[in-house]
């Protein structure tokens, strides 16, 4: 790996581990009669305090520091006083911005006792993200990626959005290329060492339109059901590839036990 590139993933490690003890630290309060808008305090703080900024915060108008997805919110869901309740689940999207880097990432939680439905949404969800990790290195094609997320979510009945894709990351926020979630094998350009994006599959319990409500953010399913995600910012070695976001408790998929 060039100088240049070993010097990017330091910081891209520092600002990922952040993101991921924000989401270690979020994670015991989030239980039934919390509001998401408590989280969202949370999330400010602990960022602050710990040398960062929340990058959401003020993005292009997005009003809140992280995104809380509830049930049948696919992503993008604003912080608020909804109160969150037994058998709830949502995804909790952080990134941290730490000295001119961004570390992104987002977990699943459940809230409560959740259906059995519930629980295999969100194992296949994760699944389908580390399949797609553990291909990554020079030379995969980009398409390899949504192809490997595709074919295993379709095998257990589930759909992928369309709507909404993985992203280069680094100085920038967002930038190319795009990882889509979805695709055909060995198509799209080729993984280089150095290359930093977020692989963030979208997984519906059923269909995988999608539809904006009107505060121009939450992004919803059109049949109501229940949506999962989960994120990790990751980077192209000589080998293979190194995963920036991962949590210190080990906390991956729930339940996490601390």
């Amino acid at each position: 790996m060039k100088k240049n590139d070993s010097e990017l993933f330091e910081k891209m490690h520092i600002a990922g581990k952040l993101a991921a003890r924000t989401l270690d630290e979020l994670t015991s309060f989030i239980k039934p009669g919390v509001t998401t808008n408590f989280l969202d305090k949370i999330c400010y703080e602990y960022i602050k305090d710990h040398g960062g900024n929340s990058a959401p915060l003020y993005y292009k108008g997005f009003p809140k520091s992280c995104c809380t997805s509830t049930n049948h919110i696919v992503c993008h869901g604003i912080p608020s006083e909804k109160v969150l309740k037994d058998g709830d689940i949502m995804n909790v999207d952080v990134t941290a911005f730490v000295d001119e880097h961004h570390g992104d990432t987002g977990r699943m939680f459940c809230i409560g006792d959740v259906s059995v439905k519930s629980k295999n949404l969100i194992s296949t969800t994760y699944e389908s993200m580390m399949r797609a990790i553990s291909i990554i290195k020079p030379g995969t094609k980009l398409g390899d990626i949504g192809a490997t997320i595709q074919d295993y979510v379709e095998s257990k009945g589930f759909s992928v959005v369309r709507d909404f894709c993985g992203h280069g990351i680094g100085t920038i926020f967002h930038k190319p290329p795009n990882v889509l979630h979805y695709g055909k094998k060995n198509s799209g350009i080729s993984l280089e060492c150095g290359m930093i994006f977020t692989i963030e599959p979208m997984i519906n319990e059923g269909k995988y339109e999608i539809k904006i409500l009107n505060d121009g953010w939450t992004a919803v399913t059109k049949d109501k059901t229940l949506s999962a995600q989960f994120e990790h910012t990751v980077g192209v070695t000589d080998k293979g590839f190194e995963i920036f976001t991962k949590s210190d408790k080990n906390f991956t998929q729930p339940p996490y036990l601390s």
